[in-house]
C-alpha cells in the first residue's frame, strides 16, 4: 500500500487505536494527540515523559509488532518547539517547518509548469494552489502566504 494514500492513512489511524486507548487510559494523558503514526505527548514531568518511553516501546512490540525509530524519540520544552506535521509548534503561534515551506514551492512550480503544458486544468492548478493556502492557513504565515502568491502569478506570466 503506498505511504502517504488515503486509505494507509485510515488503516494507520484504526490500527493504532489500541495504542490510543493505552496512552490515554493506562497512564491518564491528557495532552497526547496523535495523526496516522506520528505523536506528541506534552506534560511538565520530564520523568514521567522518561518513563513513559520503555512502556510505550513494550506496548508497540508486543501487541501492535511496531517499532519506534530511535531517532524520532524527542523530550524538549515546549518553549522550544515541537515539530510535529510539517510545522512547528510553539505555546502560542505556529510556524511552517523549512522542509514544508521548500515544498509547498517546489511542487507548486510543478502544477503551474503542468498547467502551461496542458497536463492539468486551469480548475486543477486552483485547486492545487488553494490547498497549500490552506496550509499555510494553519499557521502564522502571513508573509510566507503573500511570497507564495506573488510567486504563483510570476510562474503564470513567465
Amino acid at each position: 500500500m503506498p505511504i502517504g494514500n488515503l486509505t494507509s492513512q485510515l488503516f494507520a489511524n484504526i490500527y493504532l487505536n489500541e495504542f490510543d486507548y493505552f496512552i490515554k487510559h493506562q497512564f491518564k494523558i491528557k495532552n497526547y494527540v496523535r495523526f496516522t503514526d506520528d505523536f506528541v505527548i506534552v506534560s511538565p514531568d520530564k520523568e514521567l515523559l522518561l518513563n513513559l518511553i520503555p512502556k510505550i516501546k513494550q506496548f508497540l512490540t508486543k501487541k501492535l509488532k511496531l517499532k519506534i525509530h530511535p531517532d524520532k524519540i524527542l523530550i524538549r520544552k515546549y518553549n522550544q518547539g515541537v515539530d510535529f506535521l510539517g510545522y512547528i509548534l510553539f505555546p502560542y503561534y505556529r510556524f511552517l517547518r523549512t522542509k514544508t515551506k521548500r515544498g509547498i514551492f517546489r511542487k507548486l512550480r510543478k502544477r503551474v509548469f503542468e498547467y502551461k503544458t496542458g497536463v492539468i486544468s486551469k480548475e486543477t492548478l486552483g485547486q492545487s494552489f488553494n490547498s497549500y493556502l490552506v496550509v499555510l492557513s494553519h499557521a502564522d504565515t502571513h508573509s510566507l502566504e503573500k511570497n507564495l502568491k506573488n510567486q504563483f502569478d510570476l510562474w503564470l506570466k513567465e
